[in-house]
């Protein structure tokens, strides 16, 4: 109606309305009586019957009428798209459909999927003409389209990200936090996924050919098929899309992160801006869980515990990195039982202690290990294969076949002046305390060096080197990356490097240290850097660095070292018949196979290849998998006995570490006896175990004073002194230490002396309780023992009363063994240190009661030791010294418990928890060692305060 009409209606007077009613009432009874007299007709009839029938197939067959308006919608927008341009009144509709989620927009996405790229292009330039206002990641989109322009994940701002550890790249869902629906979302990876041009040549899946070659650069290492993925996207199955990439790789959300795309299945995309397919890969398990946060266990619901089914025999998984995680899932998703063995207290290897939650959640791992657990997996932590159980152990134990991933282990330092000094230390052990340990929360009980405000060196190129250096600016330190090469030769990713310059870490590119400076505490105070210019390529292909002769001297109050890793020698040193490299590698059997020289033990990742990537481990995981499922030659019959064996060893990994014994020896010395039955059964004279006592502790190296292998238990004792010990003592009967791992280091070196020979043992105070079961292996050899055990005064002494360990070594040995007491107060033996008696020996022609001196093992305080050692060095005594020095994993893999020893007048670095813990002590330099128990002083008191323990 007219504006005109309108207002001649409000101006009718009362008579013309009543004159209207009477009109339309009668009207409307004309037409009632019209009505009723067309009910009867047949035509009316057989309408009525028609649209009842119609009513009823809408009730049973809805979906024909879904899809009728639907084709009729598709032929609405197949005509428009023949139109020139797409009209923004279209545009603003064809939206809204595919925002419905609905069976519309699914058809309307797989229409444009399968548009030709002409269309397609229309389509995309409406889309920037009429929706970059609402989505600015759209904003001229349209000009480059499809080759030269992608749709960027969501990565938080420098100034923001740089102050704490949340996450860096947040991927596509991560605009949801603008305010997009998770719809919207689909739709922006939609849109990325029309870029792809489905080449038949796949190259991101299966390489570019180099030219002139069969050799193929780049691909998926974990074989992921990414055309079909990206296929399935454009028809708008994302779950489907999620399937297929599960069914190669269960860790899409990990690899998708940390994998170095754009080497691999970007670096190979023919389009000039690669497709995003490491975002896409991150996004499709991310959406599963945003919107099906229950999937795991309504896709695994049904599965039949594999322990229970009897039908296929057991595998042993050794470490739970990438290539671990993705073989144990493949064999347990094919109904394998697998028990996957982890040295440390956390799940993820790697994933968990090298790489930083901004850029790795560890969330995404907890999300791989619960798929392996709802397929029947086990996971035995705290058990370092090597140690706690050798490959033949585990094969004995009735596994079929064993994977070994490992990692690399070892860190590399370069061995110039100064790196003994405090605050010098491996990317690994700064990471491990960060990440693993969570040493920068208050509540963790692991020590962190000072950061904050610091002048921070690290020192490497690598990606490592970007994880040290991001995680030390988050700790509010003033970070510079040295770098021997060009920014361009570093072998970090270009995005993390990218990240770390936008955070305001400083990088020195062609700068090599050649010294650390020292303060006059033992800290380092200061490096010296060598100026550096390229030269010819070296073996690597890279040119190599050259010094020019020019130097400078740089601040800093930490350095951390990422120059890589070398091969961990547990593993190998622990099966002799294992093949490796002169590198340490694990050597594979054939080309095109992941077996090892040992029949059914199969590798991959860092521990076969050296230092690589997460995606090249988990594609050895994977094929080793593959592999491994080729072939079943175990008879059935022996199937069920295998799966029983190696179940009962599973459980017997598993039994908590619960004290069952506790007694005090002595003011703050307490001597718990601990349920640990495969630490007990490994054990030998002279290892220790790594001891979590709690969630939240910090893990302590402690000695095994003894150990009941038929009782499955472990005799620790533990002295009273930083806020563990302290709280570690107050544990009781019944109680339970969060882990142990174990035993570690190298057993003591025993053998057999002749008579006239005595091996002389010096314990100072907490000394006796490691020096006791290294006596006890000379005795039971038959070699003669002089004791000499040291404490403060008698109210202080242990283990020497009537029925203790030392008192019945003297009765069940008799002449085999001497023992001379000595307590600082004189009040036993001889008044002083152990080093009284010691020098009497030495001084008396190097004898003990007329028997000369075959070597000395000493063990206590270090400044004890040192005196032992300095003593007996001028007599040409062999003398060993038993290092409990500052570790953190005690394997190996950090470094920390670094012993500057000097062999052929060269400084060497050997380890306490692999080269020891006895180590000649005559090679020991004692200066630069013993400062090293001073490293984290500070913050022990701070803890104590903290604690109320001070």
């Amino acid at each position: 109606m007219s504006i005109v009409d309108d207002t001649a209606k409000s101006a009718s007077s009362p008579h013309d309305d009543v004159r209207r009613y009477l009109g339309a009432k009668e009207s409307l009874e004309a037409t009632a009586d019209e009505v009723e007299d067309l009910e009867g007709s047949a035509g009316v009839a057989s309408f009525k019957q028609q649209l009842d029938l119609l009513k009823r197939r809408l009730v049973e067959d809805p979906a024909s009428f879904r899809d009728m308006f639907i084709e009729d919608g598709i032929a609405a927008a197949a005509w428009e798209f023949q139109q020139p341009e797409l009209s923004d009144e279209f545009m603003e509709t064809l939206w809204g459909l595919l925002k419905s989620e609905g069976d519309a927009s699914t058809v309307l996405m797989k229409f444009i999927w399968n548009l030709p790229v002409g269309k397609k292009r229309s389509f995309i330039r409406a889309v920037d003409r009429v929706l970059s206002d609402r989505y600015p990641m759209l904003k001229g989109f349209s000009a480059t389209w499809p080759a030269h322009v992608a749709i960027p994940p969501y990565i938080r701002e420098p100034e923001v990200r740089a102050e704490d550890f949340e996450l860096v790249n947040k991927g596509y869902l991560g605009y949801m936090d603008t305010g997009l629906t998770a719809r919207e979302v689909d739709l922006l990876v939609w849109l990325e996924v029309l870029r792809d041009k489905q080449c038949e040549e796949r190259p991101c899946e299966l390489g570019a050919l180099k030219k002139g070659t069969d050799e193929r650069i780049g691909g998926c290492p974990v074989r992921i098929h990414i055309p079909e993925m990206i296929n399935l996207i454009g028809n708008g199955d994302f779950r489907g899309a999620l399937e297929l990439i599960q069914a190669a790789n269960p860790l899409p959300d990990v690899t998708g992160r940390v994998c170095p795309q754009e080497l691999q299945c970007q670096g190979a995309c023919l389009l000039k801006v690669p497709m995003s397919i490491g975002q896409i890969e991150f996004f499709l398990p991310q959406r599963e869980k945003l919107l099906y946060p229950d999937a795991n266990q309504e896709r695994f619901a049904d599965v039949a515990d594999p322990w229970k089914q009897d039908t296929k025999p057991p595998i042993a998984i050794v470490g739970s990195g990438p290539s671990g995680l993705i073989n144990a899932y493949l064999l347990a998703v094919e109904g394998y039982p697998v028990t996957v063995f982890e040295a440390f207290h956390e799940l993820g290897g790697v994933l968990r202690y090298g790489i930083p939650e901004f850029r790795l959640p560890n969330n995404l791992i907890d999300d791989v290990v619960e798929k392996i657990r709802l397929l029947g997996g086990k996971f035995v932590l705290n058990f370092v294969v090597g140690k706690t159980a050798t490959l033949q152990d585990l094969r004995d134990a009735g596994f079929w076949k064993i994977f070994v991933g490992t990692g690399a282990g070892l860190p590399r330092f370069m061995n110039v002046p100064g790196e003994h000094l405090l605050n010098v230390m491996s990317a690994n052990e700064f990471l491990t305390r960060v990440n693993l340990m969570q040493g920068l929360k208050e509540e963790f009980e692991t020590p962190l060096p000072d950061v904050k405000g610091k002048e921070i060196l690290i020192i490497g190129g690598g990606n490592t080197a970007m994880d040290a250096a991001r995680t030390s600016r988050r700790l509010g330190g003033n970070v510079t990356i040295v770098y021997r090469r060009g920014r361009p030769e570093m072998p970090a990713r270009v995005e993390e490097l990218h990240h770390a310059l936008e955070e305001g870490i400083a990088l020195k590119p062609l700068a090599a240290p050649t010294e650390f400076i020292g303060d006059d505490t033992g800290f380092v105070k200061a490096a010296v850097v060598d100026q550096m210019e390229l030269g010819e390529p070296d073996a690597s292909g890279r040119r190599a660095p050259i010094s020019t002769g020019q130097s400078e001297t740089i601040k800093a109050d930490l350095v951390i070292m990422a120059l890589g890793n070398a091969s961990n020698p547990i593993i190998k040193d622990s099966e002799p018949r294992l093949e490796t490299s002169k590198w340490g590698t694990i050597v594979l059997k054939t080309d095109g196979s992941q077996q090892t020289t040992l029949e059914g033990i199969y590798t991959g990742g860092d521990a076969a290849r050296g230092g690589s990537t997460a995606v090249n481990a988990a594609g050895d995981g994977q094929s080793a998998a593959r592999e491994i499922l080729g072939g079943l030659e175990v008879p059935t019959e022996h199937v069920g006995d295998m799966v029983a064996k190696a179940g009962s060893y599973t459980e017997r990994s598993l039994t908590a570490s619960t004290i069952v014994a506790k007694r005090v020896l002595s003011d703050g010395i307490v001597e718990f006896t601990v349920r640990a039955p495969v630490v007990a059964d490994a054990a030998k004279a002279g290892q220790f175990v790594r001891v979590l006592p709690w969630d939240g502790g910090e893990l302590i190296p402690l000695t095994l004073a003894d150990w009941d292998a038929k009782a499955g238990t472990i005799c620790l004792v533990v002295q009273a002194m930083g806020t563990s010990s302290i709280l570690m003592n107050k544990m009781e009967v019944g109680e339970a230490f969060a882990g142990i791992a174990g035993p570690l280091g190298l057993p003591s070196h025993v053998e057999r002396h002749p008579k006239d020979k005595t091996v002389v043992f010096t314990a100072g105070g907490l000394g006796l309780p490691p020096v006791y079961p290294i006596a006890r292996a000379h005795l039971e050899l038959g070699n003669h023992v002089t004791l000499i055990a040291g404490f403060r005064s008698e109210n202080l002494m242990f283990w020497t009363g009537e029925g203790e360990r030392v008192t019945e070594l003297e009765a069940k040995y008799g002449e085999l063994i001497d023992v001379v007491y000595a307590t600082n107060d004189g009040t036993v033996g001889y008044k002083g240190f152990v080093t009284g008696p010691l020098e009497e020996m030495l001084e008396d022609n190097k004898t003990s009661k007329g028997r000369e001196l075959a070597e000395i093992v000493t063990i206590g305080p270090p400044f004890m030791m040192r005196a032992v050692s300095d003593l007996s060095k001028p007599y040409g005594v062999k003398c060993v010294a038993s290092l409990n020095s500052i570790m953190v994993d005690a394997t190996g893999m950090c470094g920390a418990c670094m012993v500057p020893v000097e062999l052929e007048g060269k400084p060497v670095r050997k380890h306490a928890c692999i080269d020891g813990p006895e180590i000649d002590s005559h090679i020991i330099d004692w200066d630069k060692f013993l400062p090293r128990f001073n490293l984290f002083k500070s913050q022990e008191k701070d803890s104590l305060v903290r604690h109320g323990l001070a």
